[in-house]
């Protein structure tokens, strides 16, 4: 066998062994402790957050929208400065194939939170960023279709 050929079947072999393992890694289910809460304490406890579907159940396909509450830990509600929104597939590693925004301020720490994509069953992860003037924050949420 020439060098060339044993290169060519390495690099093939390399290739082969590669793809099997991100396609492994992208149909596992969802880990079985997975945290579906929510509602749920920030991070370091500074609200208490809670994250509702305006239309159940979540779908795979058409833009989704959500509620965020967030309020302080004795229940009064939190006026938010600022929301950052992030997330995506952990299992496929990628992110939110959409760019969510907050689009109204619904009063009663209430925020309407638009243009979720859900492009395919699974795993899916979304964090908040939280700013406001007790300090800032993050929620994470996880959502299986």
């Amino acid at each position: 066998m020439s060098r060339r050929l044993l290169i060519v079947l390495v690099a093939i072999a390399i290739l082969a062994i590669a793809g099997w393992q991100l396609a492994m890694r992208m149909f596992m289910a969802a880990p079985g402790d997975l945290d579906l809460s929510l509602s749920k304490k920030s991070e370091n406890g500074l609200y208490a957050v809670s994250l509702a579907p305006e239309q159940a159940p979540i779908r795979e396909g058409p833009l989704e929208s959500f509620i965020l509450t967030v309020k302080m830990a004795n229940g009064q509600p939190v006026e938010v400065s600022r929301i950052e929104i992030a997330g995506g597939m952990p299992r496929h590693g990628h992110g939110l194939p959409t760019e969510p925004r907050v689009t109204a301020a619904l009063g009663d720490g209430r925020y309407r939170i638009e243009g979720f994509k859900f492009t395919m069953a699974g795993w899916w992860q979304i964090r908040f960023t939280i700013e406001a003037p007790p300090g800032r924050d993050e929620a994470d949420f996880n959502i299986v279709l």
